[in-house]
This record gives structure tokens, sequence and C-alpha cells, in this order.
């Protein structure tokens, strides 16, 4: 009887070897899921921040457009007063040159 026993406890033992072995496989697995979990975290991170950072050159772009936008709508602006007023002068010129014709001709 002893004998079934210990043949029993033989085998219990190494079941309880195999066992012991698949855990220590499972956590190596687990190990290496993590670590690579930690590296796509990582990657993650950087990602985001670059992501950040190109919003953020896209939002200072558009305010420069928006900007260069609203300088190009004054110019404009100025540059139809500036065509208003010589044409004024112009006018002012023709009818001085006019008189000038007229005073002449009075001699």
């Amino acid at each position: 009887m002893d004998d079934k026993i210990l043949k029993a406890i033989e085998g219990l033992s190494l079941k309880f070897d195999s066992l012991s072995k698949k855990v220590d496989n499972q956590g190596d697995l687990l190990k290496e899921n993590t670590q690579i979990l930690n590296n796509h975290g990582e990657q993650l991170k950087e990602n985001t921040q670059i992501l950040k950072a190109l919003e953020h050159l896209a939002q200072v772009n558009k305010a420069e457009r928006d900007k260069t936008s609203f300088d190009i709508a004054e110019i404009s602006g100025e540059i139809k007063a500036m065509r208003k007023s010589v044409s004024n002068v112009e006018l002012i010129t023709a009818s001085n040159w006019s008189d000038i014709v007229k005073l002449k001709a009075v001699k």
C-alpha cells in the first residue's frame, strides 16, 4: 500500500511540476505582453504629443493666414482710396489747365 501512496504522490508531484512550469510560462508571457503594452503606451504618448504640436501649428498657421487676409483687405481699401484721390487730382489739374488756356486766350 505504501508503494501505491508513493506512486500517487510521485504522480501528483509530476503533475504539480508540470502545472508549475505552465504557470511560469504564463508568467513569462504576461511579462512579455506587459512590455509590449508599455511600449505601445509610450508610442501612444509620443503620437499624442506630435498630434498636439501639429494642431498648435495649424492654429498658428490659420491665425497668420487670417491676419494676412485682413492686411490684404486693408491694403486693397487704401489703394482704392489712392486711386480716387489720383482721379480727383487729375480732374482738378484738367480744370486748372482749362483755366490757364482761358486766361491765355484773354490776353
